[in-house]
């Protein structure tokens, strides 16, 4: 999947989790990655923001940056 898609994807979830405010919602953002994206999906997100994550909203950034400290290297 291209990283645009993904982008694209990961920002449609984070809008979907702002109602719950700027502490929750990257939380919020990381679970649901982590519960239903396949690992190749989540692999390609944080090797896209390791890159700089262009297009990356803040939440959905804040999120890729808390699924990086749980999934391995």
């Amino acid at each position: 999947m291209s990283p645009d898609k993904l982008v694209r994807m990961a920002n449609q979830i984070a809008l979907f989790f702002a109602a719950q405010g700027d502490a929750a919602a990257p939380d919020a953002v990381a679970t649901h990655l982590r519960q239903f994206w396949d690992p190749r999906m989540r692999r390609a997100i944080l090797d896209h923001a390791k890159s700089g994550g262009a297009g990356l909203s803040p939440i959905a950034a804040a999120a890729v940056a808390r699924l990086a400290v749980d999934e391995p290297a």
